[in-house]
């Protein structure tokens, strides 16, 4: 299946000389999403996978749904501000700003072996805060998984040694 064809560009949002990609349509598409689901398991199903890791917001999609696939837990890692009890926070840079995001300090037990999962890779980052935080509370990271990756923004690169999968390159 080709999963590109389920992405839509959408010009200037949310700013001007941006290119957002809209995955709504494949996930309004069963077929689609479960392909993209059963893509991610086929690469992580025999890494004995703890915990998903999601970063919001449509990061929390994806995860979710592997979570249960891969019978682990899921961890989200949200903007900062917007999780109860105590939390780590980190500031980022994004391709068109900047950001925080948080994890909960009670949500990862040392050494779990964690798989991080977002929607898109751009810049990187967003994954290398994730990265981060996850690895400040002293879990370890098995590896990477987004549907998109915007190569050209050479975020993947940041990542070494990590293993990351993406599902559809944007050259």
């Amino acid at each position: 299946m080709e999963l590109s064809s389920y992405i839509a560009t959408i010009p200037d949002y949310p700013q001007e000389g941006i290119a957002f990609k809209d995955i709504t349509p494949l996930l309004r598409d069963q077929e689609a999403f479960d392909f993209a689901l059963g893509e991610f398991e086929k690469y992580f199903v025999n890494d004995e996978i703890e915990y998903v890791v999601g970063i919001e917001a449509r990061g929390f999609i994806f995860a979710a749904a592997l979570a249960d696939r891969l019978n682990c837990g899921l961890v989200l890692v949200r903007k900062a501000g917007k999780l109860p009890g105590d939390v780590l926070s980190k500031k980022y840079d994004l391709e068109y700003g900047s950001a925080e995001l948080e994890i909960r300090l009670d949500s990862l037990p040392e050494n779990a072996r964690v798989l991080v999962v977002d929607d898109v890779l751009a810049t990187g980052g967003t994954a290398i805060c994730a990265m981060s935080l996850i690895q400040e509370l002293g879990a370890d990271i098995v590896g990477f998984a987004f549907l998109i990756s915007l190569s050209f923004l050479e975020g993947e690169q940041k990542l070494h040694p990590y293993r990351t999968v993406t599902l559809v390159k944007y050259e």
